[in-house]
């Protein structure tokens, strides 16, 4: 097959060739194309489509217009393919037909979207090899890049080709709205030598040396300035006369080149080309209602064309987007709004309400509630198809067009709201600003402090938050209860993130406020956990636990409803840890995944895979929690967000991996410095601690639990924390030093007594028997090997029956120290806990046994995908079950298993 390539392109060209034999051959490619306004992005957008012989395409050009309408170019590529939705499983069916606006489905998820775009990419290159290429990508939509790119991350070997061309001066960062993450190509202007046969080509005669010196520096390589610097030159300059050199940037020249061959056009075709390019479909039968009640005729579209400015098919396409640009801001004001005007009324209102609504939005000279009133009413139909950010840009109109005050506070506060719930603070603060200086009443005024507080913990979890989120509840307590009462919640879980770092008793003053504030009857599940938080903060953990107890058995109730649960869930399962309720914690962090998992929430679900995590963990599960821990680095990486690492921390420690678990904590204090999350320190030096102590390396241990809880003062915070201190207990009485022990250990008790608990029971007696003297500890550790073998918590029978043996040895009873080392050695082998189980081996080596360590087993040939995917298959998951837990097609999910049955001599999902 002869290819030929672009001029002056022929590294590009070998590139995309490259690109499209790899998807010949079975595999998946992307590539992004970024470079500078008319480089020659889009001509080889054109040359990959021209050499996809046997492929399917599909094709988006992105209008900078069409930025707030939600799944506009997802529409473009995906509307075409409608008809394999079918093979897609039920909730991505759904959730893409709602964004299509082929389905009623409500609210599609923007994460179940993304899952069903890969999954649709998929199902249609099944037949042949398929290849989407997205010009202007810069300008797509929010909700459809965000699902595009998503599925662009997650494609392997599906026989896909996805290329982008995204326009990116060098001093402009990408933005949040481009493929970021991507594998990249930089389209440069062309050399020299190239520049000047392609301005040859365009220039007939013979010309002047000078001049075309001069257009080859002028235009840096830019083949499109290459054309147009030429038509725009003065005679003076094409016959080598002398002029100053501009100080225009390029593509302002470029611009302005194209605004004077427009003003050099009859009227007629000038009005032609404003209507083209204030309509951002290019839809010839919408533009001909728009000419015709101007009073055009078909000269006016044929003059237009004729000037090579447009191209009409079935769209009307300008030929470059500076010419779009051009001729809008070319036109004046008024011109521009009238012609809006004019795209409104030709809209149909019936099928396409919400272009008609933003056309009468751009058309309004002034105040206008009607327009304001259809604009609130399109935000909602986005919201409804997922599209938060195109809601939030919408009311953001909508409150521009708003003269009552009152009504124009609200619109600003729920486009405050969307903005922020889409990850746009900057635009949210600007909305608020709006507000804030206007007259406000208390409640608008504390929805607004709300609103600020909110922002700040969710951009920086540190110590602002909790007294930013106390001042707006104490402004809504008058005007809002049950809002207010959420917002001390809302407190107590900032400041939890906050840790050692919170700078005001803020969780005390929200305790008191919240009691001054008497909860509904009957109470929310969430006012019992308030209020249970409450005097645990004010009076203590012993008064606490009845009412925290409550509290539990409200989350653990099945009729709880999905959105409380997805807001409140991981506060309480900090509570069952708290109350050292291992059951409940189980049954919580188990429905908060599920809860997670069906509604698609990207933002919700590293933190319930986190909880799970941890659940697995201390039930002796590694393996299943190692799965997790690389489940929440998947959905980080699938949507291009940090990925929190407290799971993957969490097992490292108890393997005892110590480069791994070092590296982890250290990552987790830089985050935690980034981002003012003072928890991440506490949790980086509790692992450290296990892990010292998994190794014998007591002094370290007792030296990483210290840091841990120093700068808490008085009062723990649940969880973490507390488990610090049992670190501590084990490290300063196996150094030797237990009298150090002593504070800690009282602490631990009034915490693990008033839970009783046999989880609280059992490491209270195994901390009590390593402080106590030979005539007790014995007892002690008899009750902590029993209360803790009657748990699910495998890991820390297991240390009982360890610290049991290890005092048996020292007291010379070296057959019965056997006996308890080697149950705890079988324990840790079993677990995949290797730091315990070689410090229980040197025991038992001490004592004259002969330790045989696990040599491993078939599955360490298998990667951590493949690992994951032989668990997912083993709980009886089909292929687009775990296509979707992993975030993958199922046809990669297929060639992982292909590989998996030849690594491991199996022919069947039943033999795995």
């Amino acid at each position: 097959m002869t290819r030929e390539p672009v001029l002056g392109r022929s590294h590009e060209c070998e590139v995309l060739d490259g690109l499209l034999d790899a998807v010949r051959g079975g595999e998946s490619r992307v590539l992004v194309l970024r470079g500078e306004p008319g480089v020659g992005k889009t001509r080889l957008l054109e040359y990959v489509r021209a050499q996809a012989h046997g492929f399917r395409t599909a094709h988006v050009a992105s209008v900078q217009s069409e930025m707030e309408l939600p799944y506009a170019g997802l529409h473009q590529l995906c509307a075409p393919m409608a008809d394999r939705l079918d093979r897609l499983p039920p909730g991505q069916h759904d959730a893409v037909g709602g964004a299509l606006g082929l389905t009623s489905a409500h609210a599609p998820n923007g994460f179940l979207v993304a899952l069903g775009v890969l999954g649709l990419l998929s199902e249609v290159a099944r037949d042949r090899p398929l290849l989407c290429v997205v010009d202007d990508a810069q300008w797509m939509d929010r909700a459809s890049m965000q699902a595009l790119a998503f599925a662009a991350r997650r494609l392997h070997v599906e026989s896909v080709a996805v290329v982008f061309a995204v326009r990116s001066p060098e001093e402009d960062p990408p933005g949040d709205t481009e493929p970021a993450g991507l594998p990249e190509l930089r389209v440069e202007g062309l050399s020299e030598r190239d520049a000047r046969t392609l301005l040859r080509s365009v220039l007939p005669g013979l010309w002047d040396e000078r001049v075309i010196e001069r257009f080859v520096a002028a235009s840096r390589g830019n083949p499109l300035a290459l054309l147009e610097l030429p038509r725009m030159a003065a005679s003076v300059d094409l016959t080598g006369g002398f002029r100053l050199p501009s100080t225009q940037p390029l593509e302002e020249r470029i611009e302005r080149a194209y605004a004077r061959r427009v003003g050099g056009l009859p009227r007629r075709a000038r009005e032609f080309l404003l209507a083209a390019a204030v309509e951002p479909t290019g839809d010839p039968a919408l533009l001909r209602r728009a000419t015709d009640r101007l009073g055009l005729g078909g000269e006016a579209a044929q003059e237009a064309e004729a000037a090579g400015l447009v191209r009409i098919g079935d769209r009307v396409t300008f030929f470059h987007p500076m010419v779009r640009s051009a001729v809008y801001w070319a036109a004046s004001v008024e011109e521009r709004r009238r012609t809006h005007r004019l795209l409104a009324d030709v809209t149909d209102p019936a099928t396409d309400p919400d272009r008609r609504a933003w056309h009468a939005a751009y058309g309004a000279a002034g105040p206008d509630e009607s327009v304001a009133a259809e604009l609130e009413r399109s935000a909602g139909r986005a919201e409804a198809r997922g599209g938060v950010a195109a809601k939030a840009a919408l009311l953001a109109r909508a409150v521009e067009l708003t003269a009552d005050p009152a009504r124009r506070q609200d619109r600003a506060l729920a486009a405050a709201d969307a903005a922020h719930e889409a990850g746009d603070p900057d635009l949210a603060l600007r909305l608020l600003s709006l507000v804030a200086g206007e007259d406000l009443d208390d409640l608008r005024l504390g929805q607004v402090e709300l609103a600020r507080a909110r922002i700040a913990f969710t951009s920086d979890r540190g110590s602002e938050a909790p007294g930013l989120l106390l001042r707006a509840g104490g402004r809504l307590a008058a005007h809002h209860p049950a809002l207010a009462r959420d917002t001390y919640l809302e407190v107590v879980d900032a400041a939890i993130f906050a840790g050692p770092q919170a700078r005001d008793d803020g969780q005390r003053q929200a305790a008191k406020a919240a009691r001054l504030l008497p909860a509904p009857h009957p109470p929310r599940p969430t006012d019992l956990l308030l209020d249970g938080l409450a005097v645990r903060i004010l009076d203590g953990h012993t008064a606490a636990v009845p009412g925290l107890r409550r509290a539990l058995e409200a989350f653990a109730d099945p009729g709880l409803s999905p959105q409380e649960g997805l807001r409140r869930l991981w506060l309480i399962c900090v509570t069952a840890v708290g109350l050292w309720d291992h059951e409940t914690l189980s049954l919580l962090a188990a429905r908060h995944l599920k809860l997670a998992r069906d509604a698609g929430q990207a933002t919700a679900l590293p933190f319930a895979l986190t909880m799970r995590c941890v659940v697995h963990v201390l039930d002796g599960e590694l393996a299943e929690a190692d799965s997790l821990a690389e489940e929440v680095q998947t959905v980080a990486e699938a949507v291009g967000t940090a990925a929190p690492i407290y799971g993957a921390l969490f097992v490292a420690a108890w393997r005892g991996r110590e480069e791994e678990c070092v590296e982890l904590s250290s990552r987790a204090d830089e985050g935690a410095e980034l981002r003012g999350e003072g928890v991440g320190p506490v949790v980086s030096r509790w692992a450290r601690a296990l892990l010292h102590n998994s190794l014998g390396q007591h002094r370290e241990a007792a030296e990483a639990a210290d840091m841990a809880t120093r700068d808490y003062g008085s009062r723990l915070e649940m969880g973490i924390p507390v488990w610090a201190l049992v670190e501590y207990v084990e490290a300063t009485a196996l150094m030797g030093s237990p009298e150090r022990a002593a504070d800690a250990f009282g602490r631990l008790a009034e915490l693990t007594r008033a839970s009783g608990t046999d989880w609280a029971s059992g490491i209270e007696a195994r901390s009590r028997a390593l402080l106590s003297d030979d005539a007790q500890a014995e007892r002690h550790y008899r009750h902590a090997v029993e209360a803790l073998g009657r748990t699910r918590l495998r890991g820390e029978s297991a240390r009982a029956h360890l610290v049991y043996g290890e005092w048996l040895g020292r007291s010379g009873r070296r057959q019965d120290a056997r006996d308890q080392l080697r149950s705890a050695h079988a324990l840790f082998t079993s677990m995949d806990m290797r730091g315990f189980a070689h410090r229980a081996a040197r025991g038992l080596t001490a004592l004259g046994e002969t330790v045989t360590e696990d040599p491993g087993s078939a599955r360490n040939e298998l990667t951590p995908k493949e690992l994951q995917i032989v668990r997912l298959v083993r709980e009886g998951l089909t292929n687009p079950d775990i296509g979707a837990r992993l975030f993958l097609s199922p046809r990669t999910v297929e060639w992982h298993l292909r590989n998996v049955f030849g690594k491991l001599g199996a022919t069947s999902r039943k033999q795995l």
